[in-house]
């Protein structure tokens, strides 16, 4: 019997505005990474897979631009 995944963990990102109206949140799982508006927490939710998220954020850390 495979167990179920535990409830993600969610937090806070730390580009998120102070403002408290630009909230995104983000919660690790085994395939990826889930995102949310923080203020609409059961709405919609963005699921990224492993790959993507590293290519991702490997962009942003060093400033590239998409490629169209």
């Amino acid at each position: 019997m495979i167990a179920a995944d535990p409830e993600p963990r969610w937090f806070k990102s730390s580009y998120s505005g102070g403002s408290g109206t630009e909230c995104v949140e983000c919660a690790y799982v085994a395939h990826g990474t889930l995102i949310r508006d923080s203020k609409y927490a059961d709405g919609p939710i963005l699921d990224v897979r492993l790959s993507s998220w590293c290519a991702f954020i490997g962009s942003v850390r060093h400033g590239s631009q998409p490629s169209s």
